[in-house]
C-alpha cells in the first residue's frame, strides 16, 4: 500500500497522474483531471436522474395494463399484449441510441436529445387522460365495465398511443447511455476506482428499484384512487426533475469520444470474411493485417491481441486481395467483432427469462384484480402495487448480496465479484424457473377457490387475499438481482471500448425481443387453446381461464432454456481483463514519447 501511495504522489508531482488514463474527456474534448471529475461525486447526478426517471417511467408501465382494460375497453390478450409491445419497443429503441451515440453524438449529447423528446412524450401522455376532448367517456358512477358501451374514439386512443410511442423514441436514446456514461466516471487504470466499479452496478440497479417503488406504491394509488390526470401528471414531473439534476452534474462528468459506427465495423469485418471464405487462416497470427502500436496511439484506440475463437472471422484479416476496408480489417478490428459476436449466445440465453419477466407487469396483475383487495375496512390495494414487492425484495437482496454475500464469496473464489457474472446469472435464471411454477401453483388455487365458491363471473371477487401472490412477485426481485444487474454489467464488461453503448443495447435487447416473445407467445397459446371448439387458456373472464396452463408452458421452456444456458456459458471465453490492457498501454506510449504529456495523461484510450 504504501509502494502504491507513492507511485500516486509521484505521478501526481509530475502532472500525469493527475489526468484519467481510460481515454475520457470533458465536453471539449480536452483531458480531466481526476479530482476533479467522476467517481461517485459524478455517479450521484446520474444515480439521482435515474431514482427520479425510474418513477417516472414505472409511473406509467407498472399501472398500464389496467388502464387498458379499465378505460380503453380494450380485453385481456390485447391490453396484455398492447403493454409488452410497447414495453418491447421501450427496450429495442435504445440499439438506435447505442448507435447514435457512439457513432456521431457521444453519450451526453445523445441522452439530452433524447430525453426533450421523452418529455414531450410523457407531457403529451398527461394532456391524453386529462383533456376531455382526448381522454375516454366515463361510463358513469357504479355501471360495470362490461355493461358500458362508451367506447374512445380512434383520435382519443391515437394520440394515447402516440404518446405512448414518442415515449419508447426518447428512452431509446437515455436508456444505453446513461448506464454507459455512469460507468464510463471510474478510472479501470486506477485501482481504487476500479474497485469501486465493481460496485456501480449493483447501486445502479438499487438506485432503479428505489423509485421503482415510489411509482409502484404511491403512485399507483393515486392513479386507482384520485385520478389518472394526477397519476400521470406526477410523473411527468418527476421526469422533468429527473434531467435538470443530471444538467447540474455537467461540470464533474468525463466523457469518452464518438469511436465511429459500432456497426459498420462489425459488418466491414463479417463482410470481408464472408467475400475470403475460401482463403486458409494463416498458422501464425502475426501474419494476419494489423496496424502499428504507434497508430493505436495516434487514434487513441486499445490494440487487441489474436485470440483463436471464431477462427471463420479471422479471414477478415487475411493479407490478399484489396486492402479496402470492406476487404481487408485489421486484427482489433476481428477482435472487436468477435467481442460483440460471442455475447449472442448468452443474449438468446436471456430471452426467455425476459418474456417470463413480462407477465410480471401484466398477467400477474390481471390475477390480482380478481382476489380480495380488503386490507382493513376501508383501504383496497391497488393490484399493480404488488409489483412493489419485486422492487422490496430486490433492493434487499442488492444490499445483502453486495454487502455480505460478495465479500464471503470472495475469500474462497478470489473474484473481485464473488462469482463470475454467468455463474450470477445462472442463479437467476433458476429462480425463473421456480417463479413460473410458484405462479402455475398459486394459479390453481386461485381456480380451485373460484370453482368452489361459485365466484366464476368476470367481476366476481375470488374470496382468497390478494397476498397469495406475493411470493412469485417477492421471486422475481430476488431473480433480478442476479439475471438484471449481472446481464448490465456483463454486457457492458465484455464489450470493447469502443462499442460500450451497443454493448450496453444488447441488455435492452433483450427485455425487448423478450416482451415481444411475450406477446406472441400469448397469442398463439391463446389461439390455439380455443382450436376444436375448446373454450381456450387465456380469456377475458379469468376465472374459467387457465392461466395455470399457460405458466406450466413458460416454466418448462424456461427449464429448456437452462440447459441451454448452462451449454453456452460453459463455452464463453471472458476477455483479457485491465491488467493486461494496462501492459498494452505502456508498450504503446513507450512506442510513441514524442506524443508528450497530454497522450500519457490519457487524451483517450476509448
Amino acid at each position: 500500500m504504501a509502494t502504491l501511495k507513492l507511485g500516486e504522489e509521484k505521478g501526481a508531482a509530475d502532472g500525469r497522474e493527475d489526468y484519467t488514463q481510460d481515454g475520457t474527456v470533458n465536453l471539449k474534448g480536452k483531458p480531466v483531471l481526476r479530482s476533479n471529475t467522476g467517481r461517485w461525486k459524478a455517479c450521484s447526478f446520474i444515480v439521482g436522474y435515474e431514482v427520479f426517471e425510474r418513477m417516472a417511467y414505472y409511473g406509467i408501465a407498472s399501472n398500464l395494463v389496467l388502464y387498458l382494460t379499465n378505460k380503453l375497453r380494450e380485453g385481456t390478450v390485447k391490453s396484455a399484449n398492447n403493454v409488452t409491445n410497447w414495453v418491447g419497443t421501450v427496450w429495442m429503441t435504445p440499439i438506435l441510441g447505442a448507435y447514435i451515440a457512439d457513432a456521431f453524438l457521444g453519450r451526453y449529447w445523445t441522452f439530452v436529445l433524447a430525453s426533450a423528446i421523452y418529455f414531450s412524450g410523457m407531457s403529451l401522455l398527461t394532456l391524453a387522460v386529462s383533456v376531455p376532448a382526448l381522454k375516454p367517456p366515463s361510463c358513469g358512477h357504479g355501471i360495470k365495465i362490461e355493461d358500458c358501451h362508451k367506447k374512445a374514439s380512434a383520435l382519443q386512443k391515437g394520440i394515447f398511443y402516440c404518446a405512448l410511442y414518442i415515449i419508447a423514441i426518447g428512452t431509446g436514446g437515455t436508456k444505453p447511455n446513461i448506464s454507459t456514461m455512469g460507468a464510463d466516471q471510474f478510472d479501470d487504470f486506477e485501482p481504487k476506482e476500479r474497485e469501486q466499479k465493481l460496485s456501480f452496478f449493483n447501486w445502479w440497479m438499487f438506485s432503479i428499484f428505489f423509485g421503482t417503488l415510489f411509482s409502484n406504491t404511491f403512485l399507483i394509488y393515486i392513479q386507482d384512487n384520485v385520478g389518472w390526470s394526477l397519476g400521470y401528471g406526477l410523473p411527468t414531473i418527476g421526469l422533468l426533475v429527473s434531467i435538470l439534476v443530471f444538467l447540474v452534474g455537467t461540470p464533474f462528468y468525463r466523457h469518452k469520444l464518438p469511436s465511429g459506427s459500432p456497426m459498420t465495423r462489425i459488418a466491414q469485418v463479417i463482410v470481408a470474411a464472408v467475400r475470403k471464405w475460401k482463403e486458409p487462416v494463416p498458422t501464425d497470427p502475426k501474419e494476419l493485417h494489423e496496424l502499428s502500436l504507434e497508430e493505436y496511439s495516434k487514434s487513441n484506440k486499445f490494440r487487441i491481441d489474436h485470440t483463436p475463437s471464431l477462427r471463420f472471422l479471422d479471414k477478415a484479416a487475411v493479407k490478399i486481395g484489396p486492402s479496402s476496408p470492406w476487404m481487408l480489417s485489421p486484427v482489433t478490428q476481428v477482435e472487436e467483432t468477435k467481442q460483440m459476436v460471442k455475447m449472442l449466445p448468452i443474449l438468446i440465453a436471456t430471452l426467455i427469462p425476459s418474456a417470463a419477466v413480462a407477465q410480471g407487469g401484466t398477467l400477474f396483475i390481471k390475477q390480482g384484480a380478481t382476489l380480495n383487495r380488503s386490507m382493513g375496512p376501508h383501504f383496497k390495494i391497488p393490484p399493480a402495487c404488488l409489483t412493489a414487492f419485486i422492487t422490496i425484495f430486490m433492493l434487499v437482496t442488492i444490499v445483502i448480496y453486495d454487502r455480505y454475500m460478495v465479500p464471503f464469496l470472495r475469500r474462497y473464489t478470489k473474484n473481485p465479484r464473488g462469482i463470475t457474472l454467468l455463474q450470477r446469472m445462472g442463479i437467476g435464471l433458476v429462480l425463473h424457473v421456480v417463479i413460473m411454477l410458484t405462479a402455475c401453483f398459486v394459479e390453481r388455487k386461485r381456480l380451485h377457490v373460484a370453482r368452489t365458491e361459485g365466484t366464476l363471473g368476470k367481476e366476481d371477487i375470488v374470496p382468497l387475499t390478494i397476498f397469495i401472490l406475493l411470493p412469485q412477485f417477492a421471486l422475481m426481485g430476488v431473480a433480478d438481482n442476479f439475471v438484471e444487474v449481472a446481464k448490465l454489467e456483463f454486457f457492458y464488461d465484455q464489450a470493447p471500448e469502443g462499442m460500450k453503448s451497443l454493448g450496453t443495447s444488447y441488455f435492452t435487447t433483450s427485455l425487448g425481443i423478450g416482451h415481444f416473445l411475450s406477446s406472441v407467445l400469448l397469442t398463439t397459446v391463446s389461439d390455439v387453446a380455443k382450436r376444436n371448439g375448446h373454450r381456450g387458456w387465456v380469456l377475458d373472464n379469468l376465472n374459467i381461464s387457465h392461466l395455470d396452463y399457460y405458466y406450466a408452458l413458460l416454466a418448462i421452456l424456461s427449464f429448456l432454456n437452462l440447459v441451454f444456458y448452462f451449454l453456452v456459458a460453459k463455452l464463453f471465453v471472458y476477455n483479457v481483463d485491465v491488467e493486461s490492457k494496462r501492459d498494452l498501454q505502456e508498450a504503446i506510449d513507450a512506442a510513441a514519447p514524442s506524443k508528450g504529456l497530454a497522450a500519457k495523461a490519457g487524451t483517450g484510450f476509448g
